[in-house]
């Protein structure tokens, strides 16, 4: 299982949002990190299939990105700003989005039931989406996105705007869900991915400056002078926020 992306470009107007960037991930929990506007949404959005890259190549398991159909099938996505039908109760709403994307009833009856086991929301199956948190909300945009099975998980910027107990919570749910399927999550926190991201990328002015563990990032970041300027400014980046713990 993986995601292959080659020299991948991504231009709005004369603005780049992407450049050549290139990078495989494989089965796991893989996070993009990086500041605001650094690409990640950007690339997010290219992977869901909701916007076309302007250069290079995409694949996932062997299926390009150009079909469309193929990798939707496969993938799932909870892009950062997420709404819901405000006044669908969670199964309702479940079963509706279930029922849009072909899930057969007998099959979506028991997912459903089971996903908001895992995302801890069972016991409110009858509430109505507008009555939720947004805690419950990102737990529930998780249990939509896993709906019709699939073996690549997309997550932009999931824990933006919650406490940090469900940011811990919200951590720990998806690298449940990671066992079996890739699962990307884009983040500007690093503490969202140092304890349950296998491998991390950063992003910074949409290029890819860094690909690896997070250890190598701060074993190449310490102690060195004179790197290059994008470079330095995304070690620097990631050390001062998992040093201060704090969001930017």
């Amino acid at each position: 299982m993986e995601i292959r992306i080659n020299n991948l470009s991504k231009k709005y107007g004369k603005k780049t949002a992407l450049s050549h960037v290139s990078v495989t991930i494989h089965s796991g929990m893989y996070g993009l990190l990086g500041r605001n506007g650094s690409g990640k949404t950007s690339l997010m959005r290219i992977l869901a299939t909701l916007s076309k890259p302007s250069g290079g190549e995409v694949s996932m398991n062997g299926v390009p990105i150009k079909e469309t159909a193929k990798i939707r099938e496969m993938v799932g996505y909870l892009p950062q700003d997420f709404s819901f039908y405000r006044n669908m109760t969670v199964y309702g709403a479940m079963d509706y989005l279930g029922l849009l994307s072909g899930v057969p009833d007998k099959v979506r009856r028991e997912r459903i039931f089971t996903l908001l086991e895992g995302v801890n929301l069972k016991d409110d199956a009858r509430m109505k989406v507008k009555a939720l948190s947004g805690g419950m909300k990102r737990r529930l945009g998780i249990a939509q996105a896993l709906l019709h099975n699939p073996e690549i998980l997309i997550v932009d910027e999931p824990t933006a705007g919650l406490d940090p107990e469900e940011r811990m919570r919200f951590r720990n749910l998806l690298g449940k869900f990671a066992e079996g399927r890739i699962v990307l999550l884009s983040t500007h926190i690093v503490s969202d991915i140092e304890s349950i991201c296998e491998n991390i990328g950063v992003l910074n002015e949409g290029r890819l400056i860094f690909n690896g563990s997070t250890e190598e990032l701060i074993q190449k970041a310490g102690g060195k002078e004179g790197q290059a300027p994008a470079l330095e400014d995304g070690y620097m980046y990631l050390l001062s926020q998992r040093q201060g713990g704090v969001q930017v």
